[in-house]
């Protein structure tokens, strides 16, 4: 399979010549001393960043190779030429070429200097350039015009980079053919004519309204040290065009007499170049066009302030941004090495970082970047703690508020879990277990000889998943059909009211007329805690996602607190579902601040949205690792709800989200440990409790002593990632699965 590609400078005028993604092709050839912006930001910085880019390259043109077949695939990056210009950088791309294709042909369009450098010029004053085509002009005074237009590439810390302000270099072709043809050979250089495109170029007039705006625009950025975003500078040079005659070439001849003798070598080597290297009518020598119409450039800034204010970015802001995409691939090329594993694994892996690292640039530059601005409660602030809530009077057979739960091998977190839910106001539970090894069943059924619960075995489940075999059998049992508002959450989940005395009478009255809440997750990590104890899950655990976290989809489940009015026939792992016809007009969801939410939610539905995220009043906390010896025993065995799954690392970095703080539910100690304490007053239930603990801690001896758990562990605790980059990184094992 042959590879043609069109590097410019000008433009290819064939139809069959199809556009590539040229940033990132530069990226991956140019020396980093060279980066842009764009290229800093994307966190292209280091060699093993550039080298994997270029893996991941090769990769798209070998598919796209292959779909080509025997007749080649032509491909057209005409920055090529106007910006690599050192040897080195042309030999990493031939290396990435050569990867793709079993042959390269090299296209390279041409047009006369004067009519490229009247285009180009255009180009470079909408995009930023500064100075005037005197620069230009001054080179011809200069016996190599290569060298010279090369000594003027130059950076300005507030201002455009280099490419834009810098005379073009590449005006001499044949210099810039012989550096081509000794990478690739002579024989894979194809000169051709280009596509004249005049009639696209702003007036004279604008070019010289922008060029004296970007002056101003410029000195502003130094001074406020802030960025204007390219997308509004286009905007304002657009708003400020006027219409006039272009830019005529013909001005240009002194240009055209310089390169008279190349140019003439060239077409008599390339004879279809004699009518695109024609120079244009000779016109009066180019002077700069007057603006027009008493033109200045500081009253458009004036009028221009609102929006530079609003959308320029500060530079140290930038720099932080940069920084941070550099750590993030760093952290992903130690996270993702390749090293020690066989050629499949190791091209797998590779492949999974490339998608990390795009979904990474996708994540920092789009609008699920996760931050923790969001609602009004104050999460780090240690306020007084709530009151006891003594057990509530029911009337009649009423059970009340009713947790309907799935559990296995879960025995040294039931106690805490139960007595939270009793302290804030749940009146009864019924739990089913199946396949139970740690006492978990055992205490249950203390507890339900307590008269606290209600204990079912599970062991006979049926269908897709134990726990909605569970969730269909509750409905037959009259605590499920007494209840006033049924909670269907894990052990692992802790509802956190956030309104009033953090009771759920307090919620209901926040929200009187509500039949279904919807309770967010909040995500929290290990924070640090390696070794299982019996301390309080809601005490240990502190660290938690972000509250503004779209994605994963995982981060913002929720699972339904509902009245029991029968709206719905069936329940589900994370809301009631099929909702009867009759009710449709009668329902009405909030999420965790009160809003309500029923268009979006009725029918279906199990994760919040941006317009539907809510935590103030309630949230539900999900301490889905705990330790990372609980981390552990849950990788063993599976998790309840699908039996098929196992939990890996994958599931760690999912799920491990350290980067805030959230001690809002602490607040309910005092009152937990009064429940706690008077509950494992019972000497039965504080054996199975201990006999729980002491048969998870020796599972998690055993289970580190094995070599492959030992490495998920070690493995597990040595992961170091932020939020925007386990966002990244989360969604690339979702595309992957």
């Amino acid at each position: 399979m042959r590879l043609t590609l069109d590097i410019g400078p000008g433009r290819h005028p064939g139809e069959t010549v199809a556009p590539f993604p040229g940033d990132r092709l530069i990226w991956a050839c140019r020396d980093l001393v060279r980066s842009d912006a764009e290229q800093v930001q994307a966190g292209i910085t280091t060699p093993t960043a550039q080298a994997a880019l270029a893996d991941e390259i090769a990769g798209q043109m070998e598919a796209l190779a292959t779909q080509a077949g025997a007749e080649g695939v032509a491909l057209s990056v005409p920055t090529l030429a106007r910006t690599l210009y050192l040897p080195e950088e042309i030999a990493r791309l031939k290396a990435l070429l050569d990867r793709a294709g079993r042959g390269v042909t090299i296209l390279m369009p041409l047009q006369h200097q004067s009519r490229a450098l009247a285009q180009h010029y255009a180009a470079q004053v909408m995009a930023g350039r500064l100075s005037s085509l005197e620069t230009e002009l001054s080179l011809l005074a200069q016996p190599q015009w290569w060298d010279a237009a090369l000594a003027h590439q130059a950076r300005s810390d507030a201002g455009p980079m280099s490419d834009t302000q810098a005379p073009p270099f590449w005006l001499d072709f044949t210099r810039l053919h012989s550096l081509w043809a000794d990478v690739f050979g002579a024989g894979s250089i194809t000169l051709c004519p280009a596509e004249d495109n005049e009639e696209s170029s702003p007036s004279a007039a604008t070019l010289t309204r922008a060029r004296l705006f970007n002056g101003v625009l410029t000195r502003y950025m130094e001074v406020t040290r802030t960025i204007v975003p390219q997308d509004l500078r286009h905007s304002m040079l657009d708003d400020m065009a006027v219409a006039a005659p272009p830019l005529d070439p013909g001005a240009l001849s002194p240009l055209a007499r310089y390169f008279e003798a190349d140019n003439a070598k060239l077409i008599a080597a390339c004879p279809a170049l004699a009518e695109a290297l024609r120079p244009p009518p000779v016109a009066p020598d180019w002077q700069e066009a007057d603006p027009l119409f008493g033109f200045r450039a500081t009253q458009y800034l004036a009028a221009f302030h609102f929006r530079i204010r609003k959308h320029a970015t500060p530079i140290v802001e930038l720099r932080e941004t940069a920084a941070k995409a550099r750590d993030a691939q760093e952290t992903f090329d130690r996270l993702l090495s390749p090293e020690g594993l066989d050629a499949a694994q190791a091209e797998a892996t590779r492949q999974l970082r490339e998608v990390v690292r795009a979904k990474y640039d996708d994540v920092m530059s789009g609008t699920i970047r996760p931050h923790n601005d969001l609602g009004a409660v104050n999460e780090e602030e240690k306020t007084a703690p709530y009151p006891p809530a003594p057990p509530r009077a029911l009337p009649g057979d009423s059970t009340g508020n009713v947790i309907v739960g799935c559990m296995k091998n879960e025995a040294p977190y039931i106690v805490e879990w139960v007595a939270y839910h009793r302290a804030i106001g749940v009146d009864n539970f019924l739990i089913y277990t199946n396949g139970c090894e740690d006492g978990t069943s055992e205490l249950l059924d203390r507890l339900q000889e307590m008269g606290v619960l209600q204990h079912r075995n599970n062991d006979d489940w049926k269908g897709n998943s134990p726990q909605q075999h569970a969730l269909n059998q509750s409905l037959k049992e009259p605590v499920i059909r007494n209840a006033e508002w049924i909670i269907h959450i894990d052990v692992d989940e802790f509802m956190n009211v956030r309104t009033g005395d953090g009771t759920l009478e307090a919620l209901f009255a926040a929200v009187p007329d509500a039949t279904n809440i919807a309770m967010t997750w909040r995500l929290f990590g290990h924070d640090g805690v390696t070794e299982l104890n019996d301390d309080f899950v809601i005490d240990q655990f502190e660290s938690c996602a972000p509250k503004f976290c779209p994605k994963p989809h995982t981060v913002w489940g929720f699972k339904t607190m509902f009245r029991n009015i029968g709206a719905y026939e069936k329940i589900s792992c994370h809301r009631p579902n099929k909702l009867r016809e009759d009710f449709a007009d009668r329902v009405k969801w909030v999420n965790g601040s009160g809003k309500d939410i029923t268009k979006a939610v009725a029918q279906k539905g199990w994760r919040s949205s941006k317009k539907s995220i809510g935590y103030d009043l309630l949230q539900l906390n999900h301490y889905a690792l705990r330790s990372a010896e609980s981390f552990l025993i849950k990788r063993q065995r599976g998790r309840a709800l699908h039996v098929d799954r196992s939990i890996g690392l994958n599931y760690w970095i999912r799920m491990d989200w350290c980067d805030y703080r959230d001690v809002t539910i602490k607040r309910n100690v005092p009152r937990l440990r009064a429940e706690y304490d008077r509950l494992l007053a019972d000497p039965e239930l504080a054996r199975w409790h201990r006999h729980g603990m002491e048969w998870h801690r020796a599972k998690a001896r055993e289970l580190r002593a094995k070599p492959e758990f030992h490495e998920l562990y070690t493995q597990a605790l040595a992961v170091d990632l932020n939020e925007t980059e386990r966002v990244a990184y989360a969604l690339a094992l979702d595309l992957e699965t």
